[in-house]
C-alpha cells in the first residue's frame, strides 16, 4: 500500500481548504500539503458558481443579519461582525493580486451594488430602522437610503417597470458591494498552489478511513482510494482540516475526537430560477435582497442577484429552499442517516421537535410548482414571464445540531470550528456567510491548531503584510477601517 508523509493534509477542494493552504504556504513555505477531493475536479460542490449566493456577504444587504429581540429592537451585531470579517478577506485577496501580476481581480471578483428591498408599511418602517442604526456606525457609513420613485428606478429598473403605487417600496443600496466568484478564485489559489508550493492534489479520492496512531503526537492516518479503483492509499498527516462541506460532519464523527460529540446536520436543499433572455439580464445589475417568509432558514432569503460568471452577465431568483437527506449536492440519500450516532441521538431528538415548523415549511417547498415560484418572482418583477427563467439546483447546505441542556438539542444558522484539544485535527460545519469569510474563519483555524507559530514574530509578521488589520478591530477602529478599505476598493477594482 503507498503511503504519503504531508505536514498539512486537507479534505475537500473548495474555497475554505484552499484559503487554508495558501495562508499556510506563505507562513510557511516549507510545509508539504496534500489536499483530496472526491469529485474530479475541485470546486464543483458549495464553492461552485452557482451552488452558493456568490455575494460577497458583507451584512449590507442581508436582513437575517439584522434580526428582532424579543422587545422589537432590531439588532446589529451580527452585520458589523460580518463587514468586518469580510473586510478581513477583502485584504488577503488584494494582497495576492499586488503579489501575483497573473491575477486579475475581475477573474473572481466585480463590482455589484448590494440592496435591500421592502414593501409594506411595516417592513419599511423595519428597513428605516436597520439603516438608521447601521448608518451611524463607520462600517456602513456609504449605505443610502430611498422611498423615492426615480431614486429606485435608477437603482433597480428591472423591479420598478411596471409596479404599482401600492404597496410602497423602500431600499438601501451600498455602491461598492461585490459579487464574488468563489469556484474561479478556489481554482485561482490552487493553481497557484501547484506551480509554486509544495503541494499535491488528489482528485477523484475518497476517504475510507480516519484515525490516530497510538502514542502521543502520533501522526493522522487516511486512508483513501480512487473512485472505481480497489487500490488504497495512506496518507500520514500531524494534521488535518476536514474542509468538505457537509460530510465534514460524517469525517469529523470518524475521528472519534471528543470534542465531536453531540454534533448533528440539518441538510436543505435549494434551486434557482435563471433567466435566459439577455435583454431582462442587462435590465439589472445589483443583488437585491428582501424578508424571507415566515419559517424560513436563512440560506433562503429571496434576492434577486447579479453574478458575473466568467465574464458574463447573469441573473438568478431565490433560493428556493427544500428538505434533503443528503449532505452534498454529489452526495448520497443516506447521509443524513449516516450522521446518527449515540452521542448526538438527543441533540437531533431535541433540535427537531424545536424546529418542526421548519421541517413543515421544507417539504412544502419541495412541492411547489412553477406557477407558485412565478408567484415569488413576481414580487421583484411585477412584468416577469415564465418563459425567460429556467429552474436549477444550487447546492446543499447542512445547518449545525448541537447540544443544548435546556431543549437537548438546537440548530444554529452559521458557521463554526470544531478542533481537537491538541490542534491535530480541525473541522469546518454549517453555511452562512461561509465563503465570504474564509479568510476570517480560516485564520481562527491557525490560532487554534498553531497557537505557537501563531504568536511568533515571524508568522506576525508576514499575516500583518497580508492582512495589516490583523489584531486589531475593524469595528472599533474607523481610522483603520478607512485606511484599509481604500487600498481594498482600489486594488480590487470595487469602486466606480
Amino acid at each position: 500500500m503507498a503511503s504519503i508523509h504531508a505536514d498539512v493534509t486537507l479534505v475537500g477542494g473548495g474555497i475554505m481548504s484552499a484559503t487554508l493552504a495558501m495562508l499556510i504556504h506563505r507562513l510557511d513555505p516549507t510545509l508539504h500539503i496534500c489536499m483530496i477531493e472526491q469529485l474530479p475536479e475541485i470546486a464543483l460542490e458549495s464553492s461552485g458558481a452557482l451552488n452558493n449566493a456568490g455575494t460577497g456577504h458583507a451584512g449590507y444587504c442581508e436582513l437575517n443579519y439584522t434580526p428582532h429581540d424579543k422587545n422589537g429592537n432590531v439588532l446589529i451585531q451580527r452585520a458589523l461582525e460580518i463587514n468586518a470579517a469580510f473586510e478581513v478577506s477583502l485584504q488577503f485577496w488584494s494582497h495576492l493580486v499586488n503579489t501575483d501580476n497573473e491575477i486579475a481581480p475581475s477573474s473572481f471578483i466585480n463590482q455589484v451594488p448590494h440592496l435591500s428591498a421592502v414593501w409594506g408599511q411595516k417592513d419599511i418602517d423595519f428597513l428605516k430602522t436597520r439603516y438608521s442604526l447601521l448608518k451611524s456606525h463607520h462600517l456602513f457609513a456609504e449605505m443610502q437610503w430611498s422611498e423615492d420613485s426615480k431614486t429606485l428606478l435608477d437603482w433597480m429598473p428591472l423591479m420598478m417597470n411596471g409596479r404599482q403605487a401600492e404597496p410602497k417600496l423602500a431600499a438601501t443600496r451600498v455602491e461598492h458591494g461585490a459579487d464574488v466568484n468563489f469556484g474561479a478564485l478556489t481554482r485561482i489559489l490552487v493553481g497557484y498552489l501547484q506551480k509554486n508550493a509544495k503541494f499535491e492534489l488528489l482528485t477523484n479520492t475518497k476517504v475510507v478511513d480516519l484515525h490516530r496512531g497510538h502514542g502521543v503526537k502520533k501522526p493522522w492516518k487516511i486512508k483513501v482510494k480512487k473512485q472505481q479503483h480497489s487500490e488504497k492509499q495512506t496518507i500520514e498527516s500531524p494534521f488535518v482540516f476536514l474542509g468538505a462541506g457537509g460530510i465534514a460532519l460524517h469525517l469529523l464523527q470518524q475521528s472519534g475526537i471528543p470534542e465531536a460529540s453531540g454534533y448533528g446536520g440539518f441538510p436543505v436543499s435549494g434551486q434557482w430560477l435563471i433567466c435566459q433572455n439577455p435583454e431582462i439580464i442587462q435590465q439589472h445589475h445589483a443583488k437585491v435582497y428582501s424578508l424571507a417568509a415566515v419559517g424560513a432558514p436563512p440560506m433562503s432569503v429571496p434576492h434577486l442577484d447579479t453574478r458575473i460568471i466568467n465574464g458574463k452577465q447573469s441573473l438568478l431568483f431565490g433560493p428556493y429552499a427544500g428538505f434533503t437527506t443528503k449532505f452534498l449536492k454529489h452526495g448520497s440519500h443516506l447521509d443524513l442517516v449516516k450522521s446518527v450516532k449515540p452521542n448526538n441521538l438527543k441533540s437531533l431528538i431535541g433540535a427537531g421537535a424545536n424546529n418542526f415548523d421548519l421541517t413543515k415549511y421544507l417539504v412544502k417547498e419541495v412541492f411547489q410548482n412553477q406557477s407558485q415560484r412565478m408567484e415569488s418572482l413576481q414580487a421583484f418583477i411585477p412584468n416577469v414571464r415564465a418563459e425567460d427563467w429556467t429552474l436549477a439546483h444550487a447546492g446543499k447546505r447542512v445547518q449545525i445540531i448541537k447540544r443544548c441542556h435546556q431543549k437537548w438539542g438546537k440548530l444554529e444558522f452559521g458557521t463554526e470550528i470544531v478542533a481537537a484539544e491538541d490542534g491535530s485535527l480541525a473541522a469546518l460545519l454549517g453555511a452562512s456567510p461561509g465563503a465570504s469569510v474564509s479568510v476570517k474563519t480560516m485564520l481562527e483555524v491557525l490560532e487554534r491548531c498553531f497557537p505557537h507559530k501563531m504568536q511568533s514574530t515571524e508568522w506576525q509578521d508576514k499575516i500583518k503584510a497580508m492582512i495589516p488589520s490583523y489584531g486589531h478591530s475593524l469595528i472599533n477602529d474607523a481610522e483603520l477601517l478607512a485606511r484599509v478599505r481604500k487600498h481594498t476598493l482600489t486594488t480590487l477594482k470595487l469602486t466606480s
